[in-house]
C-alpha cells in the first residue's frame, strides 16, 4: 500500500504589518509576517470575520516579498502547512503552526493589463514561457469536409 503524503496550501489576503527582512547567524535571508483572510459568510447582517495566518518565507523568496510587498498590500502564498514546539523561558512547552512560502505571487497590479508575477523557488523542471507567437490555424469554412 503506497503512502499518501501532501501538503500545499494556496492562500489569498491582504499582508498585516510591513514585512522586515531578517538574516540568521548562518547568513539566511528570512521574513515572518502575518496574512489576513476574510472569511466566507452566508449571513446577511453578520459581521465578515477574518483569520490571521502566520507566513514564513526564506532566502529569495523573503528578499522578494520584504521588497515589493508593504502593509496592506495583497499578495498570494503557496507553501506548505509546519508545525514547530520549543520549551520557553518559564519551561512551558509552547507550539506554533506556521505556512511555509515556496512561492509569491502579486495580486494588485499598476495596469489591468499587466500579467500577474510570481516569485518562488522553482523547480528543477521548471522552463519559462516561450516567446513564439501562437500558430496559424486554416479556417475551415463548413462542416461538410469534417470526418464525423
Amino acid at each position: 500500500m503506497a503512502s499518501l503524503n501532501l501538503n500545499k496550501v494556496v492562500l489569498a489576503g491582504r499582508i498585516t504589518a510591513d514585512p522586515e527582512l531578517k538574516t540568521t547567524q548562518s547568513g539566511i535571508s528570512v521574513t515572518t509576517f502575518s496574512l489576513a483572510i476574510n472569511r466566507r459568510y452566508s449571513k446577511d447582517r453578520e459581521q465578515q470575520q477574518a483569520d490571521f495566518i502566520t507566513i514564513v518565507a526564506w532566502r529569495n523568496t523573503a528578499e522578494f516579498i520584504t521588497k515589493y510587498f508593504r502593509k496592506g498590500s495583497a499578495i498570494c502564498i503557496t507553501g506548505s502547512i509546519q508545525t514547530r514546539s520549543w520549551t520557553d523561558n518559564q519551561g512551558n512547552k509552547r507550539y506554533a503552526t506556521e505556512v511555509v512560502a515556496d512561492e509569491a505571487i502579486f495580486v494588485d497590479s499598476k495596469s489591468d493589463s499587466a500579467p500577474a508575477q510570481t516569485f518562488g523557488e522553482a523547480p528543477a523542471s521548471y522552463a519559462a514561457p516561450s516567446a513564439d507567437p501562437a500558430p496559424n490555424f486554416e479556417e475551415i469554412s463548413g462542416d461538410d469536409d469534417l470526418p464525423f
